[in-house]
């Protein structure tokens, strides 16, 4: 069997370090907005559509600075970097405007850093084994994702509501994954370096007819998809262990995330990216149905994390290994960054939408009106990606 290249696996270690160091705030980030710091729901929505929406405004700008440029190793740094320091920032960030500041830098730099990271997959991979390469690129990457919460979780049993020392040790492991970066990964020269693409060119590519229908695909799906974090709270409203060990949510996401990663990134690879993509939200769906529900358990709550994991391992990395075959090699990163910004900025709605609908109804009633738009919407982005696998564009 083929492997994928050691540049990928380079990659995955340096994602792996920076999730341990994100995961570990991220996992610790709702309830202390909720219950230490007080947000509403409606303002925790918004800050969490920030943290999901706000890398938007940078993506386009990453992926054609890596086309233009045609060495996106030092782009990815800047953002890698960016983040890092947000990390040690929060620290002295307090009140609602100075963390939306502090999310909005981390935000930035992970949408400045994550088309071009994936270009370089793309790049140094055997365009049979793309999914494979993603795949094993997010297995890597979610070790980190699961590593995190348990460390957060370790340093709050120790010291009970020791937030700063979190803040601290995530900044640490972001230093090791951006040295990890600098240090061992190939600068690599891709194929758009030598072509000089003008922003022109770019922009056509990126709003040709081989990208419409599945940007509009990732637009509705995206729309409908609820922040984790409004899904981990949903749990906690009903049910004292998802209450009691918060953090450790997270990790039995990533656990299911990890498992399935590379096995559906293969799968895609033979039965079709858009395929496995659809597919992917027809478990969120069902994770709708079973955090809706009025009574809980373990049972309901692992199978709630079990399929979260199971939509992002059908969709996170299939959906840049799809694109990234639907344009020319000379626009990759930015074709790539494109699906990126559409799924940024409808998460974002989508975020501080089922926050107003918390506010007004509650989170069992609002997960099942996106539940039903939700089983709308996946036909309707099956029809629009009917064939879109046959339509890649030769390397």
């Amino acid at each position: 069997m083929r492997r994928v290249s050691s540049t990928v696996v380079l990659l995955g270690l340096v994602s792996l370090l920076t999730d341990v160091s994100s995961e570990m705030v991220a996992s610790i980030l709702p309830l202390y907005l909720t219950a230490v710091v007080g947000l509403s729901p409606v303002a925790y929505g918004f800050l969490d559509g920030l943290y999901q929406g706000v890398s938007a405004f940078v993506r386009i700008a990453g992926g054609y600075a890596a086309d233009r440029g045609g060495q996106p190793k030092w782009v990815a740094v800047l953002g890698y970097g960016a983040s890092a320091l947000s990390r040690i920032a929060m620290l002295p960030a307090a009140g609602f405007a100075a963390i939306t500041a502090v999310v909005t830098a981390d935000r930035l730099g992970k949408g400045l850093r994550t088309a071009p990271r994936d270009a370089l997959i793309a790049e140094s991979s055997d365009p049979k084994m793309l999914g494979r390469a993603f795949g094993v690129h997010r297995a890597l990457d979610t070790v980190g994702a699961a590593l995190g919460p348990l460390v957060a979780f370790a340093l709050l049993a120790s010291v009970p509501g020791s937030y700063d020392s979190i803040f601290v040790v995530s900044f640490a492991f972001a230093l090791a994954g951006l040295a990890v970066l600098v240090l061992f990964v190939p600068n690599l020269r891709t194929t758009a370096g030598a072509a000089r693409v003008g922003l022109r060119r770019a922009m056509r590519d990126v709003a040709g007819r081989d990208l419409r229908r599945p940007l509009i695909a990732a637009a509705v799906l995206g729309l409908l998809t609820v922040g984790d974090g409004f899904l981990y709270l949903s749990l906690q409203e009903r049910d004292d262990f998802a209450a009691g060990y918060f953090p450790l949510l997270y990790v039995g996401t990533n656990v299911a995330y990890l498992a399935l990663a590379v096995p559906l990134g293969r799968l895609s690879d033979r039965v079709g990216r858009a395929r496995v993509l659809v597919a992917g939200h027809g478990a969120l769906f069902a994770c709708y149905l079973l955090a809706a529900l009025p009574a809980g358990g373990i049972g309901l709550t692992l199978a709630v994390l079990t399929l979260l994991g199971v939509f992002y391992a059908a969709t996170d990395g299939v959906l840049p290994a799809l694109i990234s075959r639907l344009v020319p090699a000379e626009t990759r990163g930015s074709g790539i960054a494109a699906a990126q910004t559409v799924v940024a900025l409808t998460r974002f709605a989508s975020s501080v939408l089922f926050g107003l609908l918390w506010s007004l109804q509650g989170p069992s009633r609002s997960l099942i009106l996106f539940a039903v738009l939700l089983a709308a919407a996946v036909p309707a982005a099956g029809w629009l990606l009917r064939g879109i696998d046959r339509a890649e564009t030769p390397a």
